[in-house]
């Protein structure tokens, strides 16, 4: 305090014209009409623009909650399409009764880790068994297939990337329908992929889209990538052809896990044929 009065004692003069100084602007804009308004204008102005950067912090801070809110709608919308039923026809007295029902649903995610530099990448997901992910489930984005989750806990799932040596997805070319086998193509390039075991029928053409196909476990019509370079097998039986991926895994952050609802159904039928077939 003592150090604080013999500051303003020994600065007093100059504290004194900023006193005066103030005063006499004060009486000069509020006794003159044209300062008076500029003044007015100015401050105007200048609040104005503070408040506009005050906004865009706040809105900056709430970017998360706002793409979490995103996310979640849509979830709910991708759940709403035609492609998430199936079409239940019975018929009865020469009547067809068709009931579209619902075989996909979706849950949103977030990607808390990822890797795409190795030959077995891996993505995490914040949320786990505890909002219905479980293991075998598909995984997308808005550009396309991420994945399978391979593990979960409570509140974590652990995904096998699209860019993994054993990720194998059903898949086929959206013009001609022709189906195959889509892999990563398997030398730490994160962008390309093969789509092999294509008849040689198909007559394929740069830039056609690769999707997946009715026998993944992803709603079929789900982008891959496109055609990027056609070249034929050993034998000239099939096609192996290169694909630029849809989806830029450096970039992930927000995915969708895809429920299957009839996934168990089918597995469980495949399996109790397959066990027949060994007896």
């Amino acid at each position: 305090m003592r150090n604080l009065l013999i500051f303003i004692t020994k600065y007093s003069a100059f504290f004194l014209f900023l006193i005066f100084e103030v005063i006499s602007l004060v009486i000069f804009i509020n006794y003159n009409g044209f300062q008076k308004a500029s003044f007015i204008n100015t401050s105007n102005e200048v609040v104005g623009n503070l408040y506009n950067r005050v906004n865009d912090f706040y809105d900056y801070l709430s970017l998360k909650q706002i793409n979490d809110n995103l996310a979640q709608e849509n979830a709910k919308l991708r759940s709403q399409l035609r492609a998430s039923y199936y079409i239940d026809s019975v018929s009865k007295h020469s009547v067809n009764d068709t009931v579209y029902k619902q075989q996909y649903s979706y849950i949103d995610a977030r990607v808390i880790n990822n890797s795409t530099n190795k030959r077995l990448n891996y993505l995490t997901l914040n949320k786990g068994a505890k909002e219905g992910i479980a293991k075998g489930m598909g995984v997308i984005c808005a550009t396309g297939v991420v994945g399978v989750v391979v593990k979960t806990s409570d509140h974590f799932a652990t995904v096998r990337s699209l860019l993994h040596k054993d990720s194998r997805i059903s898949a086929m070319l959206a013009s001609s329908r022709e189906g195959g086998t889509f892999t990563w193509n398997d030398d730490l390039n994160p962008f390309m992929g093969i789509l092999s075991e294509v008849s040689n029928n198909a007559q394929p053409h740069l830039g056609d889209w690769v999707v997946t196909s009715q026998y993944s476990l992803f709603p079929m019509g789900i982008h891959l990538g496109r055609v990027s370079n056609l070249h034929a097998k050993a034998g000239g039986f099939f096609l192996n052809m290169e694909v630029r991926m849809a989806v830029d895994f450096s970039k992930l952050e927000y995915v969708y896990v895809v429920d299957n609802k009839l996934a168990q159904e089918q597995i469980g039928l495949e399996a109790q044929q397959k066990q027949e077939k060994d007896e």
